[in-house]
């Protein structure tokens, strides 16, 4: 009998610690995940992209929180989310503030009063529908805030479906995720009450900067 999926909590806790790990499900081969950017310091390109950010952030799916430090570092006042206790605890051993919250489903500190809400490393695919998430977003922040979003660069096609994380031969249970590319976060932002402000690339790695629509 082989052993019980993980959960994905489980599982993504194993690559944080440095085991290989990778994704099933978002294309015909695993791809693995680049655990090692994400435990490193920001790089220049990281830096750039959080130069978009505005006020008190907001890092929504936080990992191992070098998004957060360098913006802790900028001087920004910031708070973490994971719904991994790892990666909680690997943020806050960087100095900085994080929670383990999940985004679509709990109350979160400071709703209406963030000056922008940062979703990269693709963390727009959070929860499998980009305009849920992009709408729970903009429901955080100020009425001059901000959304800043990595998304998949020109001529990548949204996609939406089950995945599942491989590390080191165990499965963790089917979780929902989300692509979402640059030629399509136009409309995806405006169902969400948003609207695009600019487009930036930063060493190949695209940024949309999305502004709430009464703005």
């Amino acid at each position: 009998m082989s052993p019980p999926d993980e959960s994905f909590s489980t599982v993504f806790s194993h690559a944080l610690r440095g085991e290989p790990c990778a994704v099933l499900g978002l294309g015909d081969a695993p791809q693995p995940l680049p655990v090692a950017s994400w435990t490193a310091e920001a790089d220049q390109h990281d830096r750039e992209i959080l130069g978009h950010c505005v006020g008190a952030t907001l890092d929504i799916g936080c990992g191992p929180g070098r998004m957060a430090a360098a913006l802790a570092a900028m001087g920004h006042d910031v708070l973490g989310i994971d719904v991994v206790h790892e990666a909680v605890g690997q943020t806050r051993d960087r100095g900085v503030a994080a929670l383990r919250r999940d985004v679509l489903a709990d109350r979160l500190p400071g709703e209406g009063r963030w000056g922008t809400a940062l979703l990269a490393d693709g963390n727009v695919g959070i929860g499998g529908d980009p305009q849920a998430l992009l709408a729970r977003a903009a429901g955080l922040l100020l009425d001059d805030g901000r959304v800043v979003v990595e998304v998949a660069g020109p001529g990548v096609r949204p996609t939406s479906g089950w995945a599942r994380l491989q590390c080191d031969g165990t499965l963790s249970r089917p979780f929902r995720w989300a692509v979402l590319g640059l030629d399509d976060v136009g409309p995806v932002a405006g169902a969400a009450g948003l609207r695009v402000q600019e487009t930036v690339e930063h060493g190949g790695r695209w940024v949309a900067v999305l502004r709430p629509s009464r703005t």
